[in-house]
C-alpha cells in the first residue's frame, strides 16, 4: 500500500498549498479569523504531508548493526509528530484567532482587485468554495486509497486496525479540513445575514475544536503504533494453523507478533516438537515453516522459532 499511500500524500500537499495561498489572500483582503485559522490549517496541512513522506523515506532505510530490525518505525514517529501540529498548529492557534475576533469583532473589509471594489463576503465565499472543490477532490483520493486497504471492514474499525498511519492520517486530516471548511462557510454567511461579526470568531473556535479532535485521535493511534502492536488476529491466527498443520509439532505454545512497520512483521513462535526429531529434521522444518510463512503473508519479513516444551512454556507467562 505504500504506493497509494504516497499518491494520496502528494495530492493532499498539493492542494492544501494552493488552498492555503487562496486563504491568506481572503484574509488579508477581508480581516477575516476564520479564514486566517483555515489558512494556518492549511499550510500546517502541507507541513504534515512533507512530514509524512520525510517519515516514508527514512524508514526505507536498511537495517544496520545499530538498528537491526530497520527503521519501519520512523513512519510512526512522524505521524504522531504530525498529530501534535495539527494539535498546537492548527487547533491551538484557530481558538486564540477566534477568541480575539469574538472579543474585537470587526466585519470583513471589502477587496480592493484591479481597481475594483469586491465586498469581502464574497471573496470568502468564493475562496471557500475554491477550497471545498481543492479539499473535495483530495479527500476523494485518499477514501479511494483507503477503501482499498479497508477490505469489508467498518471504516473506524479499518482505521483502528490500520497499520499505514500515513494513509488515514491523510485520510483523516482530510475529513477535517472539509468540516472545518463547512464551519468557516456557516460563519462568514451567518455573520453577514445576522450582522454579528462576531460569529467569525466563534466559527474558528468550532474549526479548533475540530482540529483538536482529530489531533487527539490520530494521537492515540500512532501511540500504539509507535510502542509496538501486534498483527491482526487473522494473521496471528493463520500463523498458528500453519503451525499446527506441520507434522512433528505437538503444541503451538505462543504466537507473538510486532509491527516494525505498516509492511514490516515480527514473528516469534514457540513450538513443542516430537522429541524423537533429530538436530538436522528440526532445522529443516524450521526453514520451511518459515519459508511458507513468508510467501503465504509478504508483510512477514522476520520469523524466529523457538522450541520449548509444553510444559516448560506453561511456565513463562504469555501476553493474551
Amino acid at each position: 500500500m505504500a504506493h497509494e499511500s504516497n499518491g494520496a500524500i502528494y495530492t493532499a500537499a498539493g492542494a492544501n498549498l494552493a488552498i492555503a495561498a487562496a486563504k491568506f489572500v481572503g484574509a488579508f483582503f477581508t480581516g477575516s479569523s476564520a479564514m486566517l485559522a483555515e489558512g494556518v490549517h492549511s499550510l500546517v496541512d502541507t507541513a504534515n504531508q512533507i512530514l509524512l513522506l520525510i517519515g516514508l523515506k527514512r524508514a526505507k532505510r536498511p537495517a544496520n548493526a545499530r538498528h537491526p530490525f530497520g527503521y519501519g518505525r520512523e513512519i510512526y514517529f512522524y505521524a504522531f509528530i504530525v498529530a501534535l501540529f495539527i494539535f498546537l498548529g492548527g487547533g491551538a492557534f484557530a481558538i486564540y484567532e477566534g477568541i480575539h475576533k469574538i472579543q474585537h469583532p470587526e466585519a470583513p473589509a471589502d477587496a480592493v482587485i484591479w481597481g475594483r471594489t469586491v465586498p469581502g463576503l464574497w471573496v470568502n465565499l468564493a475562496i471557500l468554495g475554491f477550497a471545498v472543490v481543492a479539499e473535495g477532490y483530495s479527500c476523494l483520493v485518499a477514501i479511494r486509497a483507503f477503501w482499498s486497504e479497508k477490505g469489508s471492514r467498518p471504516p473506524i474499525t479499518a482505521i483502528r486496525r490500520s497499520k499505514d498511519p500515513a494513509l488515514f492520517t491523510v485520510l483523516v486530516e482530510d475529513v477535517a479540513a472539509l468540516l472545518g471548511l463547512l464551519v468557516a462557510l456557516a460563519g462568514v454567511v451567518l455573520a453577514h445575514v445576522l450582522d454579528w461579526p462576531a460569529l467569525d470568531g466563534w466559527s474558528s473556535v468550532g474549526i479548533g475544536l475540530i482540529l483538536i479532535g482529530m489531533a487527539i485521535f490520530l494521537m492515540i493511534e500512532t501511540h500504539g503504533l509507535l510502542i509496538g502492536e501486534a498483527a491482526d488476529p487473522e494473521l496471528v491466527a493463520a500463523i498458528g494453523t500453519a503451525m499446527r498443520e506441520e507434522p512433528g509439532v505437538h503444541h503451538v505454545n505462543a504466537v507473538l507478533t510486532q509491527h516494525l512497520g505498516p509492511q514490516d512483521i515480527l514473528v516469534n513462535v514457540s513450538l513443542d516438537m516430537d522429541d524423537a526429531m533429530r538436530a538436522g529434521e528440526i532445522e529443516a522444518l524450521v526453514s520451511r515453516l518459515e519459508a511458507t510463512l513468508k510467501r503465504e503473508h509478504p508483510t512477514v519479513t522476520r520469523v524466529f522459532i523457538e522450541v520449548q516444551s509444553r510444559r516448560d512454556a506453561a511456565a513463562t507467562p504469555v501476553p493474551a
